[in-house]
């Protein structure tokens, strides 16, 4: 346990790999996720930003920021609800939100006789309990350990476990909150179930390793595949239907579907009642993509970075395409130069200035392991403030083009931005997975899309996102019995995902598709998706449409 919390010890993530590979002989922990990924912490005695290159870039886990900051009926809820032939309220089904908790005292997620509908919290955050069986740290509190604590004079006192951020406990009451009238607000499944996993802050080495400062909140992608193991394997253990919502995601990935929890959630969307909805982020207002295509010489390109005054540590992942080989120059507003750096194998390449006291690492990666693909890794401590220019060069004389992204949610400000940016292929990983649903998010008052929401394709060019849904001002609870209203694509997600588990609630436990998959739901919500005549379809911001589950039951009676 002290070693998947201890900042000593790095997480390191692989695929498809014996635990001899990174035995280091010190009695490390194992941990097997499906027979697909390992998840090993390996001891460092001090960080070093170079590890990056001792390691290779993929073993270190991406860092996860949140993706959400009225109507049910534009989504066709409402309709299905009050259909007394389909009247879907999630009953025999499991929600799971894995975020930053839950407020479990709110009367959201109460029955009417004061017990919990929470079937189990995994705190991460809490190490004096015990962890569920089969894992090796937090604190695990079943449902009739929670009812215990609401009878008593002091919850806390018996299950401590609190949701400081709100977030978690704003996109559980999306899904599944129970109805409160005065409030005009209701969950889309609120006779569900849930799971809840409240993830750990991410280690302090790991955000020494990618330059995110310590007061920013951030979160492991180590830590949610492990939570999304847990309440998969609680589903399967009592044989129903799950639906999940991930609303958070990182910059830090090849933007393609490629990745430890993109494989992992493709995976289970695959599997019998499992579903998996994810947000496609905020990125798109944020000026944080740049794009170029570069087709006659000579064959380099320069773009240039806008540095903010409080941005004193960052990093920007630059992906080109194969077979370029890419030189890379950084240039600081005062004219100081890092020189031309090549590609290599593992090799780190630390740059200090003369007449500033910026420091920048750039390792250019011949080909990153996971994809194979060339990918440059730039990092900058206490920049000077101002315009920096990045050129580059293709050494092989040829047509090229990349994608580079700065990160996601409050790791940096809004003063730190690319002056040409571009807002497609700005969808946060894992939205880019492909077999789980990415959803985007649109002004259900306007009928126009949030101009933040994410956008594709990915960077390979597979459609994403899949949907829509409402996502501005939804009503949602929030922690110490209040009640308020979330935006952004997280809550969209959070939508779509209480419509999952209206598609399990009719097909699995109403057995009429005992056998569907989440990805079958998926192109079943992806055909009965309203389509504006105003758009073709899909597009890189809608994907198919906006989602519409009462036009999915009518074209499935139809058939």
């Amino acid at each position: 346990m002290q070693k998947i919390i201890d900042d000593n010890y790095y997480d390191i993530i692989i695929s498809n790999v014996m635990e001899s590979a990174y035995n280091t002989g010190d009695n490390i922990t194992f941990m097997d996720l499906r027979n697909s990924l390992a998840h090993i912490p390996v001891p460092n005695s001090s960080v070093n930003p170079c590890d990056l290159g001792t390691y290779s870039y993929n073993a270190f886990p991406s860092l996860l920021t949140l993706s959400a900051t009225l109507s049910l009926e534009r989504s066709g809820i409402i309709t299905v609800q009050s259909n007394p032939f389909l009247a879907l309220f999630g009953r025999g089904v499991l929600v799971a939100v894995i975020d930053t908790g839950i407020d479990y005292q709110h009367p959201a997620f109460l029955y009417n006789d004061g017990s919990t509908r929470i079937l189990s919290l995994w705190d991460q955050t809490i190490q004096d309990g015990e962890p569920p069986e089969g894992f090796t740290y937090g604190t695990e509190y079943t449902r009739e350990y929670i009812n215990m604590a609401l009878k008593s004079e002091d919850p806390l006192s018996v299950v401590p476990s609190v949701d400081t951020n709100g977030h978690g406990t704003a996109i559980a009451s999306v899904m599944a909150g129970k109805p409160n009238i005065s409030q005009a607000f209701s969950g889309v499944v609120p006779e569900a179930d849930l799971l809840i996993v409240k993830l750990k802050p991410a280690k302090e080495n790991l955000k020494k390793i990618f330059f995110v400062p310590e007061n920013v909140l951030c979160y492991q992608e180590s830590d949610l595949i492990i939570g999304l193991s847990y309440v998969t394997t609680i589903a399967q253990q009592l044989n129903r239907p799950i639906a999940i919502c991930i609303a958070m995601g990182t910059n830090q990935s090849s933007h393609d579907g490629r990745g430890a929890t993109s494989y992992f959630t493709n995976f289970l969307s695959q599997q019998p009642m499992i579903g998996v909805s994810i947000s496609a982020g905020n990125e798109a207002n944020k000026r944080r993509h740049y794009f170029n295509n570069t087709t006659e010489g000579p064959y380099s390109n320069s773009f240039e970075l806008r540095v903010g005054e409080n941005d004193k540590l960052f990093a920007i992942e630059l992906w080109p395409f194969a077979p370029a080989r890419l030189s890379i120059e950084i240039t600081t507003p005062n004219k100081e130069t890092t020189g031309e750096v090549f590609p290599a194998f593992g090799d780190c390449r630390r740059f200090f200035f003369v007449f500033n006291e910026g420091v920048v690492y750039i390792n250019n990666y011949i080909f990153e392991e996971e994809t194979g693909d060339p990918m440059i890794l730039m990092r900058f401590q206490n920049p000077l403030p101002g315009i920096w220019t990045i050129q580059l060069k293709n050494l092989d004389q040829e047509p090229f083009s990349f994608h580079t992204w700065l990160p996601s949610g409050d790791i940096i400000s809004e003063n730190t931005f690319f002056l040409n940016s571009n807002p497609d292929t700005t969808i946060t990983s894992p939205g880019n997975a492909t077999s789980p649903l990415t959803v985007t998010a649109y002004n259900q008052i306007s009928g126009s899309i949030l101009t933040e929401s994410g956008r594709g394709y990915t960077r390979t060019g597979y459609v994403k996102p899949d949907v829509a849904a409402p996502g501005y001002q939804i009503t949602c609870a929030l922690p110490g019995n209040q009640y308020g209203t979330i935006t952004g694509c997280g809550a969209a997600a959070a939508q779509a995902a209480g419509v999952i588990a209206m598609v399990f609630e009719w097909s699995v436990a109403r057995g009429n598709y005992t056998n569907i998959t989440g990805n079958d739901i998926n192109r079943l919500l992806i055909r009965g998706a309203q389509r504006s005549s105003n758009n073709t379809y899909p597009n890189n911001i809608w994907g198919y449409g906006q989602i519409e589950v009462n036009r999915l039951f009518e074209r499935l009676t139809n058939i």
